[in-house]
């Protein structure tokens, strides 16, 4: 279903529009799907307004706006509001909006909401309704549904090939050892050494806090990768998000020294490994704004696209270069009898304010998707998708879309691989008809990057390999990681080590989609094993606070949960918890 069409908004709209975007870019965990919006209520106070007062407000403010509609009455408001709000120092607060205006309200301009909705939207229904993200449905191929074919075991001898996967490598280039680890900033560990001295600041490795990593610590990992220079990998995958969380204070000549800096030390370290590139949503400044390519001129993508096409180049055929410039997604061949599509993911994002214009399928990626898919599945070969935020954090009616395709074609989708979460989880997918047969997994890699209070880390995938009749599915990975208090005491030199290995474990016979759905069910009863995930989840640095029932139940839910808003997928779980309550934990449990 076609998104509607009615008249541009005024600019009024863009004040809560711009305080969302600016509250999902500052710290603490964003608001999901199209309760983002809403969930301004208690972050701003909204829910302290009553009806009429609302409404009375947004026409005042319409008024005032008519009186003088332009970008920098909004956001000399929107900055009093984060000012007066305490999201950040004044001085962050004025850079992220200025940063952001331009940019918000324009989308906001071009949106299908109307005035009317805006109390319905921020009250909730007994205030009005909208209805911004309808639902729409991409085509499947007409003919029947191939009969399923799961996964087997290689044959004794079959050769088996090891995958590197980076995902969230957020360099700072402003990282400073000594510096103040807990600031009030988004991000820390950079600028002036810590005040008093006398130790304490933060580590020459990174640190556990608010922050991101400095380049050597990048390099020590691809320095001591298992089998030097790549020589141990079939290839690479990597997942995106290049820049560091400073991104109230980001241009683009800082996301693409970002993009250029880090791809040529992949280039150096990694030499002639073919290495397959997804775009994450912290590559774009503002963050999370990528337009989808009706946006032309200088709001548009282009910028970036451009950029990477430029710095892939070597890596990437020519046909994956050109859908890149059109809209930051590709397919390309990884060896015979196997295809790699790189999704951009950011076309489903809840955080993307472009597609309040219009979220319907867009830059057309889905429709696409089926038939990259449908060659193959003709072709006799099997796909490997990866992108960088997993499906069930997307948008409802794409995150359901993207179910729907992975269903259809789960015969020849071998593999899922995300990042973005920037903890170690999976997500199940099972048939459309019973939500009982697990046919695929989204594997989501853990982080590069310490943001927030982790150890960095990364994963190596072993998969099938190449042979005639090969699944090219994943067999088993392993998950290394370098232990922060260790690396930075004194005298001291950082070695990154094995945490663990998927089946080894979690006791797992195999690594198929029918095995993590029986190890999902076995948390349930098994608690110790349950909490050995937890500890994992974390690399080794969980929470203080231990996952008790609650918490338990949301966990249990996200990895049962493959596509987005649906109570359905986690009412066979135990223990049940009310799926409004779970999304409250999923919500506060996330770290970017």
């Amino acid at each position: 279903m076609a998104a509607r069409s009615v008249p541009a908004p005024p600019r009024v709209l863009a004040l809560p529009l711009l305080a969302l975007s600016l509250s999902l870019s500052l710290p603490g965990p964003p608001p999901a799907g199209a309760e983002a919006l809403g969930a301004l209520a208690p972050r701003w106070g909204w829910r302290n307004v009553s009806c009429p007062a609302c409404r009375l407000l947004f026409g005042a403010l319409d008024l005032a706006l008519q009186l003088e509609p332009n970008v920098a009455r909004v956001g000399r408001v929107a900055s009093r509001l984060c000012r007066d709000l305490r999201l950040a120092r004044p001085e962050v607060c004025r850079q992220a909006v200025q940063l952001f205006q331009r940019d918000v309200v324009s989308a906001w301009a071009r949106s299908v909401l109307r005035p009317g909705e805006a109390c319905g939207l921020l009250l909730g229904p007994r205030c009005g309704t909208w209805d911004i993200f309808g639902d729409w449905n991409v085509t499947l191929p007409a003919g029947p549904k191939p009969p399923p074919r799961p996964p087997a075991p290689p044959p004794p001898g079959a050769p088996v090939a090891r995958l590197l996967f980076l995902t969230d490598l957020h360099w700072d280039r402003r990282y400073a050892p000594g510096s103040e680890v807990a600031c009030p900033d988004p991000l820390c560990c950079r600028g002036a050494p810590r005040a008093g001295g006398g130790g304490g600041g933060a580590g020459l490795w990174g640190d556990y806090g608010k922050c991101d990593l400095p380049l050597r610590t990048i390099e020590s990992l691809l320095e001591q990768l298992p089998g030097a220079a790549g020589g141990g990998f079939a290839a690479a995958y990597w997942t995106g998000d290049i820049p560091a969380h400073d991104v109230w204070q980001q241009s683009r000549g800082d996301q693409l020294l970002a993009l250029r800096t880090v791809t040529a030390l992949l280039r150096r370290r990694l030499g002639a490994l073919p290495v397959f590139p997804a775009v994450g949503n912290h590559e774009a400044t503002p963050v999370n704004a990528f337009p989808p390519p009706y946006v032309r001129g200088n709001q548009s993508a282009a910028w970036l696209y451009d950029a990477m096409a430029q710095a892939w180049r070597d890596w990437l055929p020519p046909e994956a270069l050109r859908t890149l410039r059109a809209g930051g997604f590709y397919t390309a061949p990884v060896w015979p009898g196997l295809r790699l599509v790189s999704l951009n993911m950011n076309f489903c994002s809840q955080a993307n304010f472009w597609l309040l214009i219009n979220s319907t399928d867009p830059a057309g990626q889905l429709q696409w998707l089926v038939g990259v898919l449908e060659a193959a599945e003709r072709a006799g070969d099997k796909v490997h998708i990866i992108g960088h935020i997993p499906p069930a954090h997307c948008l409802r009616s794409w995150s359901w879309n993207y179910y729907r395709i992975v269903s259809r074609f789960e015969s020849t989708i071998a593999a899922q691989f995300f990042g973005h979460t920037h903890v170690d989880e999976f997500e199940m997918f099972y048939d459309e008809e019973t939500l009982s047969r697990p046919v695929s997994v989204a594997f989501v890699a853990p982080s590069v990057t310490t943001y927030i209070n982790l150890n960095p880390g990364y994963r190596v995938y072993e998969v099938d390999g190449a042979y005639p009749g090969s699944s090219h599915a994943v067999l088993d990975h392993e998950t290394f990681i370098l232990n922060l208090t260790e690396a930075n005491a004194p005298g001291a030199t950082p070695v990154w080590r094995r945490l663990y290995g998927a089946r080894e474990a979690y006791g797992l016979p195999a690594a198929f989609p029918a095995d993590w759905d029986r190890l999902l069910r076995r948390f349930q009863d098994d608690e110790r094993l349950f909490q050995r995930f937890w500890f994992l989840r974390h690399k080794g640095r969980p929470p203080r606070e231990p996952c008790r029932e609650p918490c338990k139940a949301a966990a249990l839910c996200a990895l049962r949960t493959g596509r987005s808003a649906d109570p359905d997928l986690c009412r066979p779980l135990r223990p049940a918890l009310p799926f409004p309550r779970v999304r409250e934990i999923w919500r506060r449990q996330r770290l970017c």
